[in-house]
């Protein structure tokens, strides 16, 4: 039977709340699928702040790459704001990715007819969105050297090389060949010469790797507008680390709601799962934050351990849940967090775990 130890870090704000019921969804479909699953628990973030005077304790990193999965629920409040360089509750998160290597975020964002009302677009325009965004996650401005920051200037650098553009172009062209064979590449070629190289590198791995996947180019700003006006139109969007942060968000407002997606970060030592969402502390501990976001989450992290029939059922519980509009307060409903959760499982896998999981 085989058996997998995951690393949870629950974290800040709602983030315990919706992991514990990402928790349940593993639990039971490693019962439903007869395979073990060991969930260990680590601080981070603002709650490891309080407790151990830093964001990311070593214990945490360490008990991370010994795992087999990591899984994050959200860090951050407003109380820790003040808090400044490697104390910043954010920077937490950085360590935590740059620990882990996984130079790939992938982010799909599917928009459920159930939701296609609750989305800020018209339904014409949202219905039948199914796309997924591949952004590189370790380089980019973000990690950048040099950098700088005195009262009078700040710098930051734009730095990719062509290894880096290649990995994250190969992963996200094997992703669109298995999907619907397009995928569209965002830059800023027309000013950044960093994007000139991208635009060149992506472009020379279409053609000799995959002229089978239709390649698109965009400017980061027409493709912010495209994918407003017509998110549908879109398959597999690659881009870089700040480029594909922004249009992560952005896309995330699409089913009218971050709380219900997922997301990735893959390729280094060790995969880490997490939804989208932020500690939304305001409805901390009210029981009205969906789950959905974090439950998929659970569904790409029994798919990265190979146990994919599990994440299809999963994957489908929740779906049937939203058809069914069983929706969470922050959703516009009236079932509190477990409630949905226990919807989905009992869809899933016909039963929903009652004993607590920590």
């Amino acid at each position: 039977m085989p058996g997998y130890k995951i690393a949870v870090l629950p974290g800040d704000g709602i983030g315990p709340e919706v992991t514990r019921e990402a928790e349940r969804a593993l639990v039971a479909a490693a019962q439903a699928f007869d395979f073990e699953i060991e969930l260990e628990h680590w601080p981070i973030g603002g709650t490891a702040l309080e407790k151990f005077d830093m964001p990311f304790p070593d214990a945490t990193r360490e008990a991370c790459l010994a795992a087999d999965a990591v899984f994050l629920g959200a860090i951050g409040d407003p109380k820790w704001d003040h808090e400044t360089g490697n104390r910043r509750c954010e920077a937490a998160l950085l360590a935590l990715r740059k620990a882990l290597g996984g130079y790939a975020n992938l982010r799909p964002v599917i928009v459920p007819e159930s939701l296609v009302g609750a989305s800020p677009l018209r339904p014409d325009r949202v219905s039948g969105t199914d796309l997924l965004i591949v952004r590189e996650l370790t380089s980019g401005i973000y990690f950048g050297e040099p950098r700088s920051s005195s009262e009078d200037a700040a710098a930051n650098s734009m730095v990719y090389t062509r290894g880096e553009i290649e990995r994250i172009a190969r992963m996200a062209f094997s992703i669109a060949e298995k999907r619907r064979g397009h995928l569209t590449s965002v830059d800023k070629a027309n000013v950044l010469e960093v994007s000139q190289l991208w635009r060149s590198v992506v472009t020379e791995i279409h053609e000799s790797e995959f002229p089978n996947v239709k390649l698109e180019h965009l400017y980061i700003d027409n493709a912010a507008i495209q994918l407003i006006l017509n998110p549908s139109q879109f398959d597999v969007i690659l881009t870089g680390n700040l480029f594909g942060d922004i249009l992560s968000d952005l896309a995330g407002t699409l089913p009218g709601s971050l709380g219900i997606l997922p997301s990735a970060s893959i390729g280094g030592l060790v995969n880490l799962y997490e939804p989208v969402h932020g500690s939304a502390p305001d409805i901390a501990g009210k029981g009205w934050a969906n789950p959905g976001g974090a439950l998929l989450s659970a569904v790409m992290l029994l798919q990265g351990l190979g146990e994919m029939e599990a994440g299809i059922r999963l994957q489908d519980g929740i779906v049937n849940a939203l058809n069914e509009a069983v929706l969470t307060r922050d959703l516009g409903g009236t079932v509190s967090t477990t409630e949905f959760a226990d919807s989905v499982l009992s869809h899933a896998f016909d039963f929903a775990p009652t004993v607590p999981i920590r």
